[in-house]
């Protein structure tokens, strides 16, 4: 499918819409989103506690849309997918559930120097609650993981890894293969976040063998405040529930509580009818593109754009990766903000500060940076309009 058709699908990108850089924050909804949302609330009802057919009906849809994340992650079981809010709610939930009842004092939680705030605090937090310790696995000064310093504290004991898949600042994809595979081997529980790399790849959790593996809807083109937690489901069943409501039980006295099986008992209250089945949407639609064309041209976009930003003076890409739609750059002696501030006056949407990532940032020893994150509707056009606008503030500061 070419791209302006794939434009064509996004009402946000209607002119005279914003040039947008910024998909890596959210991403633009297509249509067929944007409808399967309307219509849940066209024929509102609600899950699992009706006998009426709207409830019925609705019920068989929301099922599926966990049955159609089930196959795009090719997980083993529908059981083995629980719905949360996003990401950074999947995260808690595992170090809330499966770390706090797991980890012992003195036991040691393994987190890379490269994460997303949403994967470092849920581990501070369990760490201190358990009398855990939290270890940086460091990275190098090229923004890729030090390898060498992983296996060696690997070496020295871990009982759990959280590491990214694709890093959200520099679009560094981690070697998550060869990383779960050595933390299994020295008897480590694995954590991906998988934000960033579920947009860009197409992800198998059962040969990744991963212990836990989530995203976040929004990113995927879905909605806001759905997001996914894949788990073995050995280690869901085991994990004792999170939050209490209706749904998530079997029966509730005052002598005690019983709850129901998988997914059930992580997912209390009423959930997220619409985000579930505009995510199922989303990936459904998704997966009849040609994915490794979209990347090839998101790649061409990202090196035309850094090729072009190389040309300026004062101007760093930090961490340049291969085969990447995202990058992250400074401009000696401006603040980023400045440079983000007179490219929105131009019509241009980047995103700058510290991306909710300050240990990398501190790694790299920036206070901020200007990011720049392709998406699939993006086209060269947008490249040539934002070196304009950068070169006209450059020219201004």
């Amino acid at each position: 499918m070419h791209i302006s058709t794939l434009r064509d699908q996004f009402p946000a990108l209607t002119p005279p819409a914003a040039i947008y850089l910024d998909s890596a924050a959210t991403a633009h909804k297509p249509q067929v989103v944007l409808d399967a949302i309307q219509d849940v609330y066209r024929h509102s009802a609600n899950v699992h506690r009706g006998t009426h057919k709207q409830s019925a009906d609705l019920t068989t849809r929301f099922e599926q849309a966990r049955v159609d994340v089930q196959h795009f992650l090719h997980a083993r079981y529908p059981q083995e997918i629980i719905w949360t809010r996003g990401a950074t709610e999947a995260l808690n939930l595992i170090a809330q559930s499966y770390a706090r009842s797991q980890l012992q004092q003195g036991e040691r939680i393994l987190v890379s120097e490269m994460e997303h705030h949403a994967n470092i605090v849920p581990w501070q937090m369990v760490a201190e609650q358990t009398g855990a310790e939290l270890v940086k696995i460091p990275m190098l000064a090229d923004c890729t993981i030090d390898m060498d310093a992983y296996h060696q504290l690997l070496a020295q004991g871990a009982a759990l890894v959280a590491i990214a898949h694709v890093t959200n600042v520099t679009g560094t994809r981690l070697p998550i293969e060869e990383m779960i595979s050595a933390a299994h081997a020295a008897g480590a529980v694995v954590v991906v976040d998988g934000a960033q790399g579920i947009v860009h790849e197409s992800v198998d959790v059962q040969a990744l063998d991963a212990d836990f593996y989530v995203f976040s809807g929004h990113k995927l083109f879905g909605p806001t405040g759905i997001g996914v937690l894949y788990g073995k489901k050995a280690l869901l069943d085991a994990m004792p529930p999170w939050h209490g409501g209706g749904k998530m039980v079997e029966r509730v006295s005052f002598a005690g509580t019983t709850y129901t099986d998988l997914p059930g008992k992580f997912e209390a209250g009423t959930p997220n009818i619409a985000g579930a089945i505009g995510l199922a949407a989303a990936i459904n639609w998704l997966q009849h593109l040609d994915r490794a064309a979209i990347e090839a041209h998101l790649h061409q976009l990202t090196d035309k754009a850094i090729c072009a930003l190389s040309q300026l003076d004062d101007v760093r890409i930090l961490g340049r990766q291969a085969n990447s739609s995202t990058f992250s750059f400074v401009i000696d002696g401006v603040h980023y903000q400045d440079i983000a501030m007179l490219l929105d006056q131009q019509n241009i949407a980047v995103r700058a500060g510290t991306h909710c990532a300050h240990p990398l940032c501190d790694a790299l020893n920036v206070a901020g940076t200007i990011r720049v994150s392709f998406a699939l509707y993006n086209t060269e056009q947008d490249v040539d309009h934002f070196i304009a606008a950068m070169i006209k503030a450059c020219d201004l500061l």
